[in-house]
């Protein structure tokens, strides 16, 4: 399971930085260092999204800022997946297949390390 799927954090939580933070607020810790990272999510229908993170909600439903969709063309064009911009989109949990940060190796090694922490 993703680590960002494990995190059920509110839309308030992951924006507020000066609230004292519960001792058990191990998801919220880990949602807050995706914050304003590139992330690339997959949905069921094949297609895939690279945005922003912005938040996560307490279903698991995710919203990108700046989200480029990229789909797979089935016709013989000069690229095999088409691309549009969409802005601000909120992608729900049912729907997902895959979520990657785009991040280094040992950036993507302390998000793990994080998530055996607990």
């Amino acid at each position: 399971m993703d680590i960002e799927q494990k995190a059920e954090i509110s839309v308030g939580q992951i924006k507020s930085t000066d609230r004292k933070e519960a001792p058990n607020s191990g998801p919220v810790s880990r949602v807050k260092k995706l914050v304003s990272r590139r992330l690339l999510v997959g949905i069921k229908d094949g297609r895939f999204f690279l945005g922003t993170f912005y938040c996560m909600d307490k279903q698991g439903n995710i919203i990108l800022q700046d989200a480029v969709e990229y789909r797979s063309t089935r016709h013989s064009s000069p690229s095999p997946m088409e691309q549009r911009g969409l802005g601000l989109i909120l992608i729900p949990f049912s729907c997902r297949t895959s979520c990657h940060v785009d991040c280094s190796i040992e950036e993507q090694m302390s998000l793990l390390s994080l998530e055996k922490q607990k």
